[in-house]
């Protein structure tokens, strides 16, 4: 079990991830497409930790896509997942 993430530090790391979204004209029609956001919102809300998990949540979704972000990025695969858990949205459910 890992120790969770700050939330200073999961934002951070998905920061960097929708840098990398960002920079990909591909992966950014497919953010978007997926969010309904438009570009300005998405500036706007850029910052919003509940954007952040589902930047998190939109990555981890493609594994080709996950493991080219966390190469770029120089980070462990297992980062986003921790950061994830770290935003709104992430908590872990026990159902029992």
């Amino acid at each position: 079990m890992h120790t969770p993430l700050s939330s200073e530090i999961a934002e951070a790391v998905a920061l960097q991830a929708l840098t990398h979204i960002a920079a990909d004209d591909d992966l950014l029609g497919a953010f978007l497409a997926q969010t309904g956001l438009a570009v300005d919102e998405l500036k706007t809300q850029a910052t919003d930790p509940a954007l952040l998990g589902g930047v998190l949540d939109f990555l981890m979704s493609d594994e080709a896509g996950l493991l080219a972000f966390c190469e770029a990025a120089s980070i462990e695969p297992e980062m986003p997942g921790l950061a994830r858990r770290s935003l709104p949205g992430g908590e872990e459910v026990h159902w029992t």
